[in-house]
Parts: structure tokens; sequence; C-alpha cells
């Protein structure tokens, strides 16, 4: 297997990973050896697509294998070692069947008029002349539809953004004691919050999804109050995060590219948002761990063993898309790997679809001289894949 390095801190790979990519992609084909990570890595699309599938492999750790859990990170896995992303069948199967009695596409559908009449007061909101879009609109609109789909009073936004962008450090190349501290404090703080309005709900049921998840049952069993937390905590970070970076990376490919409003519109903006989360990924690698000895293009990987699925490098695969570093919204529309497959794939995937589609029609709609200044920069939050700022004129 061809060996790479690449530093994923490195101020140019953060600003393109993609032409790291296809260097890998030319020197190795489907598959190489990431030195910095000590992983095998997969760059094609079909190639993620099966691991992701693959039961021989899953997200928990193998015996022998864990994470080092230092006492100063110990709130931070306190919630972790309750979440689904992180674990797997039967535990999961259990957890995601609960978690899906009360995450219905019946609830993610009934949020469409609330996320149109937020989209249009943020918009209105806008200040003239330059200012930067992720802090005005692309951060708010995400933090705020989890916050109302939970039943958290919008009071407490801001609370909510500052614990989950210091718990996805955890998760970042770029990481640092200080970082490791000020996540796990977080995380008891998210943890402490929860614990109490879990609590005031119980009491107090209403028409949200905390109160759903409470009585959400399954053969008998319920989410405990750990289970509850880590869930929703999950839901908040992992929907705000990425839908964040998407709706950053969107607005500036489709900036870049021209006039959008004619990609926006009822009949081409699904094509469009597909095409968005295709071009400039939010969440660049998911690893698996090997259960059993595992073949991948002709390479062994062993049990025990960890591999990285590129997700940002599949979707640029050229095999299946035609001139794939183009962004193109008018192209044929195919499946994509942002949200993962499998038993992982993301269960917050259509509530991300639906904000998309309502809010970028009414941002250009009600913003329609909307324009780039300057060069927009990513910030160095690798695996994640989102800009530092958007500064945009309007």
């Amino acid at each position: 297997m061809i060996e790479l390095e690449q530093d994923p801190t490195e101020d140019a790979f953060v600003q393109d990973p993609y032409r790291f990519y296809e260097r890998a992609r030319r020197a190795a084909g489907t598959l190489f050896h990431w030195i910095d990570y000590d992983s095998p890595a997969v760059l094609s699309f079909d190639g993620v697509s099966s691991l992701l599938r693959d039961r021989r492999l899953g997200r928990e750790a193998p015996p022998g294998r864990e994470p080092e859990k230092p006492p100063h990170q110990a709130a931070f896995w306190a919630v972790e070692e309750h979440s689904m992303l992180e674990l797997e069948p039967p535990t999961h199967t259990r957890l995601r069947k609960l978690v899906l009695h009360a995450f219905t596409p019946r609830r993610i559908e009934a949020l469409a008029p609330g996320i149109t009449s937020l989209t249009e007061d943020l918009v209105e909101g806008l200040p003239a002349g330059e200012f930067d879009l992720l802090e005005t609109f692309a951060s708010q609109l995400p933090v705020i539809v989890i916050a109302r789909l939970l039943g958290i009073p919008e009071e407490h936004c801001d609370r909510l953004l500052g614990w989950s962008h210091l718990m996805v450090t955890m998760y970042q190349a770029r990481r640092t004691r200080d970082l490791e501290v000020a996540a796990s404090e977080a995380a008891r703080e998210f943890s402490a919050f929860l614990t109490d309005y879990i609590e005031f709900r119980r009491r107090r049921p209403e028409d949200d999804l905390i109160t759903e998840l409470i009585e959400a049952e399954e053969a008998g069993e319920r989410l405990s109050t750990p289970e509850l937390i880590a869930t929703c905590i999950l839901l908040l970070n992992a929907g705000h995060e990425a839908t964040v970076h998407t709706i950053g990376n969107g607005v500036a490919a489709l900036l870049e590219r021209g006039d959008p409003r004619g990609v926006l519109g009822p009949e081409r903006i699904d094509g469009t948002v597909e095409e968005i989360l295709r071009f400039d990924t939010p969440l660049h690698m998911f690893s698996r761990w090997a259960y059993e000895d595992v073949e991948i293009d002709g390479h062994r990987l062993p049990a025990g063993s960890r591999v990285a699925c590129l997700l940002g490098a599949a979707n640029r695969d050229p095999d299946r898309w035609s001139q794939a570093a183009r962004f193109d919204p008018l192209r044929p529309v195919l499946g994509n790997a942002s949200f993962g497959a499998g038993i992982h794939f993301c269960l917050g995937a259509p509530l991300a679809r639906l904000e998309l589609r309502v809010a970028l029609p009414l941002l250009f709609a009600g913003r329609p001289g909307l324009s780039l200044v300057g060069r927009p920069r990513y910030a160095p939050t690798y695996h994640f894949h989102g800009l530092e700022r958007l500064v945009v004129r309007a």
C-alpha cells in the first residue's frame, strides 16, 4: 500500500484538501496509507460506501484499542459512551429505534413553516453593507431550529452554540490539552443543563422532541436520562455544525459561480442542495474499526485496525461524476456520501436538507444583490470543513 504524508493542520491543506485527495488518487488509486493518521484511507465513492455498510467494521473500538480517557476529559467521555454515533448493535439498534419513534418524518416536515418564517426574519434583519453571513445567518438558523425542535427556549441558543463549538473540537486534528479541558467542561455544563430540563419536561410535557424522546418506547424499553442527554447533544452538535458549514460552503460556491437564482427555483432546488453537499462536503473523514480481517481493493485490513473513509474525496470521485471538481447544480443528481451510509447514516439528513431547501431560495430572494467580499477562508478544523467567516455585501 502506498504511503503518503499530509499534515491535516497545514494551511494549504485546510484551504483546499481536494488537491491532496487528487494527488493521492493519482498515486495510489482508491486506497493509501495516511502516515499522519497511521491509517489506511479510502478515496473512492464505491469503496467508502461499501465500508460504511460493511458490518464487519464499526464505530466502536474493539477491546484493547479504546481511546485514552484521561481525567481532564472525563465529562466529555461520560456523554460519548451513550452516543449512538459511537456505539454498535445491539445497543445502537435499541437507541436508534427509540429515537426514530420520536424523530419522525412527520415531525420534521412540520418544521417547514417555522423554518420559512425564521429564515424570512433572519434575512430581514441582515445589515446593510458588508457583514459576516456565518455569524448573522448560517450559524443562527440551525441552532434556533434545533432548539425549537427539542423544545428548549431560544434564549438559551447562545449557550447551546458555545457548548457545541467547544465539544466538537475533540474531533479536530488541531487539538490541545486546553481545548480538551474546555470541551470536557462544556460537556459537563451541557449535561447539567439538559438533566434539569429533561426533569422539567417529565413534570410538564409538551409537543416537542424532548417530550417525545422521554415517552418513546420499544419492546418495553425507554431511553435512560444519560441516553437522553447524549441524544440531545448529538442532535445539536452534529446537526448544527454540519448545517452551518453546508450553508456557508454552499453560499460561497453559488456566489463564485454567478447569479444563483436560476438554480434555486422549485424545479431545481433539490438538485442544487445535493450538489452543494457533494461539492464541498462539511465532514471529510469518518473512521471505522475492523472487527475481523477485511480485504479492500486487494489489501488486507487486519482485525483491530482502523480505516479512514474520506467522504470529501468520495464526493469528488471522477469515476462517478464527470468533471467532479466543478460545481454544477445542473448536473444529474446521484447519491453522495455526505451523510454517511449503513446503520450510522445521519438521522438528521432530512432536517438538514429541509433547512437548505427552504433557506437558500429565501436568502437570495431577500438579498438578490449578495456578493462575496474577498476570498473565503476555511477554518483550521479538519476533519470538519467549513469557513471561518463569509464576508458578503448586500
